[in-house]
């Protein structure tokens, strides 16, 4: 499931990156699971699970039950001390991805050992199905940072594990992960190096208190985000783009509040349009995320308001530079359009993210994300 990328590259031994499915749109796109052909079973009368979302009964397969319970206790100590139970994997198990390959539990676990030394990776795990009679597939996010590279990008994949089950062990014999971020996930997949590549390039992020929130699907063009509530200090603002209103705002966290208390510094600034016209804009600074609205001091200037931002599911596609207006309502619109086409709805109007102090940050590393709150999403 995970896999450490391009330390081929850098260390002379191959690892991985996590991997992960690209899910199929409702409409006519091809089953394309890169299993390996040893482990393949004929497909002939059945729809392939991965795609479909349809489970086989278990009758004369594997004890699935049971073995969907090892993996939702056993996989969240993948980086962990513990580790994960290498009893229950064959000697020779099978793993794939995109970019990494091993024929062994002691490749495996050495691919493994390597993730946690170069990219200290965290796990979160959404869901594990049984998907034929020995077959488990499970979906996660695998968050992590190059710890090699003296800016240490984050690196964000997502995707599912197909786990082959051996019928005469009842133990795991192979392991294809499958990326939501690239079409070819059979290795070697150059698109994949690609997609490792694309993820270490520089993007200064501020060492501030942020809104907290989980990377649910990544794809080539846009992240799905699950927000955690956050509170902001907000007035009104001129245009997306714009610094309208900044200081008002910022007058509220230096001070100019009710108690006088002076309040952490945080990221992103937000400017939010509440349509498409953009007739009604906002600017507002996100406050530090042990604040509670209920205990915050009162704004004293005009016009400037507290609100909790109730959090939920946001699509979001980050880019460089310095985000004039024509970039950030083409941002928007590209963003839509990969959308829809994708078969998700976004609520009107849109939010820009800006991480960075544009007179001391240099605009090839700025940091800035146009957001869009979508009106329903599952991983289903």
């Amino acid at each position: 499931m995970m896999c450490a990328a391009f330390s081929d590259h850098l260390l002379r031994q191959v690892t991985q990156v996590p991997a992960g499915l690209r899910l199929p749109p409702a409409s006519g796109r091809k089953c394309t699971r890169s299993v390996p052909f040893l482990f393949r079973r004929p497909l002939s009368g059945r729809r392939c699970a991965a795609a479909s979302g349809s489970v086989e009964p278990a009758t004369a397969g594997a004890d699935a039950n049971a073995l969907v319970k090892f993996l939702y206790d056993d996989l969240p100590h993948i980086f962990d001390e513990q580790g994960i139970d290498r009893t229950m994997y064959d000697d020779r198990v099978v793993f794939r991805d995109p970019i990494t390959k091993y024929d062994t539990i002691d490749g495996y676990l050495f691919n493994i050992r390597l993730l946690k030394l170069l990219y200290h990776p965290n796990l979160y795990l959404h869901f594990v199905r049984q998907t034929g009679p020995y077959e488990i597939t499970t979906r996660w996010t695998v968050a992590m940072k190059f710890i090699l590279l003296p800016w240490k990008p984050e690196l964000v994949y997502t995707g599912i594990s197909i786990m082959g089950v051996n019928p005469l062990t009842q133990k795991f014999r192979s392991h294809v992960d499958l990326w939501d971020s690239i079409e070819n996930n059979e290795y070697f997949s150059f698109e994949g190096l690609v997609d490792f590549l694309k993820q270490l390039r520089i993007y200064k992020t501020p060492d501030l208190d942020t809104p907290e929130y989980l990377v649910l699907k990544r794809t080539a063009n846009y992240e799905i985000r699950k927000y955690e509530p956050f509170v902001v200090v907000e007035t009104k603002g001129d245009k997306l783009s714009g610094s309208s209103g900044f200081n008002d705002v910022a007058g509220y966290i230096f001070g100019k509040n009710s108690s006088a208390e002076k309040i952490p510094m945080t990221t992103p600034v937000f400017t939010q349009a509440i349509d498409d016209k953009l007739s009604k804009v906002s600017i507002q600074i996100v406050l530090p995320m042990d604040k509670d609205l209920d205990r915050l001091p009162f704004p004293t200037a005009e016009a400037v308001n507290l609100k909790k931002v109730e959090g939920g599911i946001a699509a979001g596609t980050k880019f460089s530079g310095k985000p004039t207006e024509e970039i950030v309502l083409a941002k928007e619109k590209e963003l839509r359009s990969a959308l829809l086409k994708d078969g998700l709805s976004a609520r009107s109007g849109c939010l820009l993210a800006r991480y960075n102090d544009p007179g001391s940050t240099y605009s090839f590393v700025m940091r800035n994300e146009v957001l869009l709150w979508l009106n329903e999403f599952s991983l289903e």
